[in-house]
């Protein structure tokens, strides 16, 4: 059984934790706010991307020698690019591990066909959590430490490695990981394929023309050249900003959680705390009496 002084020492270290977890769930809901209005105020923008990027595409369909290899592809898919944007910050919950975990999945599914997997890391907890099993397959690490907010240059430091490795002939696939915020407590993990460029057919842009026939000043191919790079770093800032809103929800969540384990944690060594110190007078007493009657 533990002294009154080890129990005590314990019940003030938990309370120190406590005041710890409960100040950096107060700091992620600050956070999470601002993180969460910049998440939802880019979704309108890359989903209408999408939808002009499909407008065109519909308007190239049939015409040989037209499209962008960011559009077709190489006409392979022997060499995969898994793009996996996490967090540089721990103690989140399962916000990281939950996207590792699909794109894991994802490199044991490719491997599995023969396929050759390369992975480029963007957060450092990825890295960390990867490296164990795929440490071959990890060309490069971009990391974002210390930036307080995200900006669409972040982005395309990202795109622009994406894009000249591409050029390079060094993948015929990318796809991208990150987590979609949903709620505080619901972040979900999405693999989204960036190259070729994943455009649904038949997706409706939004606008109702009537039957109107219109025509593309300059041509439909030199607007793609322009927007395809753009849109790689359109899905990966809004990647980078669905991960910065889900980490500071997932955050809050986990703090909220530890804050109260913590007090329960507490009411429990209290307790012993209590029962033992009673003993321990109930003892003194049984004794001081047992004299006294010796006496």
């Amino acid at each position: 059984m533990a002294s009154l002084k080890e129990l005590r020492n314990r019940i003030a270290s938990v309370k120190a934790t406590q005041k710890i977890t409960k100040a950096m769930q107060m700091v992620a809901a600050a956070k999470l706010r601002r993180a969460q209005m910049a998440a939802e105020a880019a979704r309108p923008y890359a989903e209408r991307m999408e939808a002009v990027l499909s407008n065109l595409a519909e308007a190239l369909k049939g015409l040989e020698g037209e499209g962008s290899p960011l559009m077709v592809g190489t006409g392979k898919d022997d060499v995969h690019l898994l793009v996996v944007c996490t967090s540089e910050r721990g103690l989140c919950g399962g916000f990281n591990s939950s996207i590792v975990r699909k794109a894991r999945e994802k490199v044991l599914q490719l491997t599995g066909q023969g396929k050759e997997v390369k992975i480029l890391c963007v957060g450092k907890k990825g890295y960390d959590q990867l490296r164990r099993q795929f440490k071959a397959q990890i060309i490069d690490v971009i990391e974002f430490r210390g930036i307080k907010q995200l900006s669409f240059e972040h982005a395309d430091q990202v795109g622009q490695k994406v894009r000249a490795m591409f050029e390079a002939g060094e993948f015929d696939v990318a796809t991208l990981f990150y987590a979609e915020f949903k709620s505080v407590i619901s972040q979900t993990p999405i693999a989204q394929q960036i190259i070729p460029a994943s455009i649904p057919e038949g997706k409706e842009s939004g606008v109702d023309l009537n039957g109107a026939i219109y025509e593309y000043e300059p041509e439909e191919s030199e607007i793609l050249a322009d927007l395809l790079p753009l849109n790689i770093t359109t899905q990966i800032f809004k990647a980078l900003l669905e991960n910065a809103a889900s980490e500071q929800g997932a955050r809050m969540s986990a703090m909220d959680s530890a804050t109260r384990n913590a007090g329960e944690m507490i009411g429990k060594l209290t307790l012993n705390y209590n029962r033992t110190r009673q003993a321990q007078i109930t003892k003194e007493l049984i004794e001081i009496i047992s004299g006294a009657e010796a006496l």
